[in-house]
């Protein structure tokens, strides 16, 4: 192994190989450089202070993977001094140690690997070298105080020998990559110093071109401009004369603000630049309010105040119960990171997404994870936003450009640990101008949120304490990678019981308190509460159980606005009064009616809105075997009904089903609130059980409903949101459902209280669906008419939708 001129080793071949797309780095010299390509950023998770790779020029800066022929066949080794990690990559410290001659690019990944050899210089006539080296020394004396380099300081400190002066020299030209690959690939010393003694004449010649010109421009210049200076020289003599008597000028004022913000490092040296580009320009230009502008917001942001955080576990446990009725996962959760702060000490993101239907209380949890934990509360609406601007800013060479609405909630917080509600997240759109919920990923990712970027203000924040709560209605909605980075808790809804309480404890104090209806004059009884809940709603939360309280709330004010002596009456609500104050009855239980002939099944299915139930209903008339299937279904649900009808074909012996019936009659599966798209394989049990009724003549159990995938071989598969499903089949008075064998893990979420009103039925096969779906007589059906049209049917016609 070849020892280099500064004493180390030469890296054994095959090196690691860093290539420049612009600059060389010369032997003598340090470079400090940005790095971000995967395969640069790959060498330097390998390396360390100290180990030497080798670094050379791309031939052409475009090439983002360059090959052997990309690459000059002169390069430097160098010694790695320091690795940094920045916001968008690495920052690296190399210093040059010799020359090296490529001889092969052997590997590229995971990244560049090279052989190659230290390449001899050639000294030739050492007195000459010599004298040309002192000859370069001097002129790079004379010449530097004339540039803005810093060749004066190199020409009278360095004590290098006259190539590696040379190359120093060349170093802080400031020259094109084009001509300092030649003084590199010059192994020649003598040619060499000549070469760059002709190139700092270049740069002479070049300053004294540019001063020359500044001096006309200078001298040019106008009225309007030698105004505009005087008038700035002017305000700061006033400023002057005025001593303390008028108080902090404005840049004064800014920068205490900014001292008292107590910035990080990074944030703390663009302010200091700043604040000196605001001093040199004066308040007539627009450039100054821009700058004014972009400071202040640096020194808004809570770079380093924090709220205190409460650490009484079951203060907050009772804060959270006083607000909320059930909900247990997500209470769960929040006391559990709460310990965790309170053990270590230490702040971590929790991104939480509470995922379920409008209403069951998912938005104004935050405001209470907020009151219980002593953190501020803010709420950023994301339903509609299709810009990515929105949420990480427009940078500032547009006019107007602010921060985006992550920097808009950490001001208005004033905390760098608060509670922040991003709502509707599955409400986001995607435009021309790029997809918001991509620009998301960074945000609630806690592994990189603590160098978070806005576009505005270009400064790195830290994230990882904020307590981020996303809410959706549909997790469908979301991208595979941002739900990924959700810990997700499913809220499903509420049972009948739990309305009531919510109605009771929440609901009509509330509006009773809107309203002005003193609570001593308005009672409602837990029975009118039930019917309100049974009749006049059907939802998985309680939004419009508030609603109907509001409009019963509403009736009472009137009737105590128009009290005669003016004291208001004392009203008690009862069940049978409810149509006077709320109107009829607008729902009500239509499954025995739905079911009473065969060929109608009672069916569960999920939706964005929470669990809801569905009637398969089937017809026959004379025809020749055709199936139709309406409903306004997707393919998957059409799917599972031929599916089911081939199962019911296969096994028509044993189901008392007639084959040869099935190529004279025509069958008409149909689900009503067509106008309501309908999709999924979970409704499969079911029209299996209603085929299975219709052409069985046994009708369907009016009291049972169910859910489940089928195949052709008669297994039962398990479906997902059982708990919505279960809850909708008992809000519509079901009392037995059939469910999936596979499904039973998924009762231990149906609160007991459910459970204890029904009768859950686990099955494997379709046989044992039949056995619990079906009444055992048959009952008698007309057979159709010869040639008529459908005289025969199973089911009611579907209302409109």
């Amino acid at each position: 192994m070849s020892q280099l001129r500064s004493g180390a080793s030469a890296p054994r071949s095959p090196f690691p190989l860093l290539p420049l797309r612009t600059g060389v780095l010369f032997p003598g010299t340090v470079l400090t450089l940005p790095v971000g390509r995967a395969r640069s950023v790959a060498l330097l998770n390998a390396v360390h202070a100290g180990d030497v790779i080798g670094v050379i020029a791309q031939r052409d800066p475009k090439r983002e993977d360059p090959q052997r022929e990309d690459l000059h066949d002169i390069g430097t080794f160098a010694r790695v001094v320091d690795v940094t990690r920045v916001s968008n990559g690495f920052r690296l410290v190399i210093e040059g140690l010799d020359r090296f001659a490529l001889t092969a690019l052997v590997d590229t990944e995971p990244y560049w690997r090279a052989e190659g050899a230290v390449a001899p210089e050639f000294l030739g006539d050492a007195e000459e070298a010599r004298l040309l080296a002192a000859s370069l020394r001097d002129r790079a004396r004379e010449i530097g105080p004339r540039t803005s380099t810093n060749l004066a300081e190199i020409a009278a400190a360095s004590r290098a020998e006259p190539g590696l002066f040379a190359d120093q020299i060349a170093g802080a030209l400031g020259l094109p990559t084009e001509k300092e690959m030649e003084v590199l690939a010059e192994l020649r010393v003598v040619p060499r110093l000549q070469k760059v003694a002709s190139l700092l004449a270049e740069a002479a010649t070049l300053a004294d071109l540019k001063k020359k010109i500044d001096s006309d421009v200078r001298r040019e210049l106008g009225k309007g401009q030698r105004e505009a200076i005087l008038r700035e020289q002017l305000r700061a003599i006033q400023k002057e004369l005025a001593g303390g008597e008028q108080g902090e000028d404005e840049l004064s004022i800014l920068r205490r603000r900014l001292d008292e913000a107590e910035l990080p490092e990074e944030a703390r040296a663009v302010a200091d630049r700043e604040l000196r580009r605001l001093e040199a320009i004066g308040p007539q230009s627009a450039e100054h309010n821009v700058i004014r502008t972009y400071l202040e917001w640096i020194a808004d942001l809570p770079w380093s105040a924090r709220a205190t955080v409460k650490d009484d576990l079951d203060a907050v446990q009772a804060k959270l119960d006083e607000d909320h009725r059930g909900l247990d996962d997500v209470k769960r959760r929040i006391l559990e990171h709460m310990a965790v702060l309170k053990l270590t000490g230490q702040s971590r993101a929790t991104i939480l997404c509470l995922a379920g239907p409008p209403g069951v209380g998912k938005t104004s949890l935050g405001q209470s994870i907020a009151d219980a934990t002593g953190r501020p509360f803010v709420r950023i609406s994301l339903g509609g936003v299709h810009d990515e601007a929105e949420l990480r800013g427009h940078r500032r060479t547009y006019v107007g450009a602010l921060p985006g609405r992550i920097v808009h909630a950490l001001k208005k917080a004033k905390v760098k640990n608060p509670v922040v509600l991003l709502d509707e997240v599955d409400k986001l759109g995607a435009g021309w101008r790029g997809s918001p919920e991509a620009a998301l990923l960074e945000v609630l990712d806690p592994e990189q949120n603590r160098t978070f970027v806005d576009h505005y203000m270009e400064l790195p924040f830290d994230l990882s304490e904020v307590v981020f709560l996303c809410t959706v209605n549909d997790l469908g909605a979301l991208s595979a990678p941002l739900r990924d980075r959700l810990e997700i808790i499913e809220l499903s809804g509420y049972t009948p019981d739990e309305k009531i309480a919510i109605a009771r404890s929440h609901l009509v104090p509330k509006q009773l308190k809107e309203h002005a209806i003193e609570p001593a004059s308005l009672t409602i009884t837990d029975e009118a509460l039930a019917a309100i809940v049974r009749d006049y709603t059907r939802e998985a939360g309680v939004r419009q159980l508030g609603r109907e309280i509001k409009k019963l709330c509403r009736a009472i004010a009137l009737e105590v606005a128009r009290a005669a002596d003016g004291k208001a009456p004392r009203v008690v609500v009862e069940a049978h009064d409810l149509g006077k104050y709320l109107g009829k009855v607008r729902f009500f239980s239509d499954v025995a009616e739905r079911t009473s002939v065969p060929g109608v099944a009672t069916g569960l299915a999920w939706t964005p809105v929470g669990g809801d139930i569905l009637f398969i209903e089937t017809s026959r008339m004379p025809g020749k075997g055709r199936v139709e299937i309406t409903g306004q279904l997707g393919d998957v649900m059409k799917e599972s009904a031929r599916a089911a009808l081939s199962y019911v074909r296969s096994h028509a012996g044993e189901l008392g089903v007639d084959t040869a019936k099935l190529e004279t009659e025509d069958l008409h599966i149909h689900v009503p609130a067509g106008g309501v798209p309908k999709d999924g394989p979970s409704a499969g049990v079911t029209m299996f059980t209603a085929l299975t009724s219709l052409l069985s003549g046994r009708r369907v159990r009016s009291d049972t409903a169910m859910t489940g995938e089928c195949t052709l071989r008669g297994r039962v598969l398990p479906v997902g949101g059982i708990k919505s499903k279960v809850l909708a089949a008992h809000r519509a008075g079901i009392t037995r459902i059939v469910l999936p064998q596979k499904n039973a893990r998924d009762a231990e979420e149906i609160p007991k209280e459910v459970r204890a009103e029904l009768e859950l039925i686990f099955v494997e096969d379709m046989s044992q669906v039949i056995a619990a779906a079906l009444e055992e007589a048959p009952i008698e059906v007309v057979a159709p008419a010869a040639g008529s049209a459908a005289n025969v049917t199973a089911g009611e016609p579907a209302a409109a939708a």
